[in-house]
Formats: structure tokens, sequence, C-alpha cells
């Protein structure tokens, strides 16, 4: 069930990113560009996904685990080392550059745009890359 729950989910953001033309680099980089010709009708989509999302998080954030999985899985790391900050860097840099974050990239691939196809094949040999640089651990 969780997978199914998970797909769906999946459909609905990709539609939501599609309908509010966050899977256009040009929408995303007006959105981006304070200083120029600002197009703010993105903050609107987040204030947006914001006024439906927080109810329903405080509505389940002390339950013991999600309704569909068997427990929650996130991190309770809060350092801030040099990884983070390079791979935040990046991150925004490679935003800020395409107009377009791992998200919306993969939802525009319906689309079949060889900027976001090349985008998304750029990303993915940097998640490898990133995987290749940590140091492995060897079990006893």
């Amino acid at each position: 069930m969780s997978k199914i729950i998970s797909l769906v989910c999946g459909i609905i953001f990709g539609i939501g990113l599609t309908v509010s033309e966050m899977i256009d680099p040009a929408k995303v980089l007006g959105f981006l560009n304070i200083f120029g010709d600002w197009d703010p009708s993105l903050a609107f989509v987040m204030i947006g996904a914001l006024i439906i999302s927080s109810p329903f998080f405080h509505l389940f954030k002390n339950n013991k685990k999600p309704i569909f999985a068997k427990s929650f899985n996130y991190t309770t790391n809060k350092e801030i080392n040099k990884k983070l900050i390079i791979g935040s860097s990046l991150f925004g840099a490679g935003w800020g550059l395409a107009g377009l974050c791992p998200g919306p990239a993969i939802a525009s691939l319906a689309l079949l745009n060889i900027n976001s196809a090349v985008f998304v094949v750029a990303m993915f040999v940097g998640f490898y890359l990133a995987k290749l640089s940590e140091p492995t651990t060897h079990a006893r």
C-alpha cells in the first residue's frame, strides 16, 4: 500500500508542477531574478502549498508512524559540515543556472525537452560521482 500511495502522491506532485509551470526553466529563472524582470507567480504556488500542507503536518506530526508505512524516515543530523555546504552550493548554482531542480526536471521529461533530458542525465551522473567520492566503510 505504501508504494501505491507514493505513486499517487508523485503523480499529484508532477501534475502540480506542470499546472504551476514550475517545469518551465524560463518561469523559474523569472522567479529567481529578483533584481530584473521578477515574476512573483511561483511565490503564490509556494504559499498555496503551505496553506494546504501545514494543517496536515500539524495534524499528523505527533503520530508514532505514518498511516501507510512502518516508521517515519528522516534524519536527526543537524551538523553543518563541508559536504553539506558544498552540496547546497552546487544545488543552488545548478538551479539558478538551469532553472530546474530535481523534481521539476524529472516531471519535465514528459514534455520531451532535450534540455531537461540533458539536465536529468547530468544530475544522475552527479549523484553517481558523489556516491563514488564517499569513503567506504568495511564491516568486519
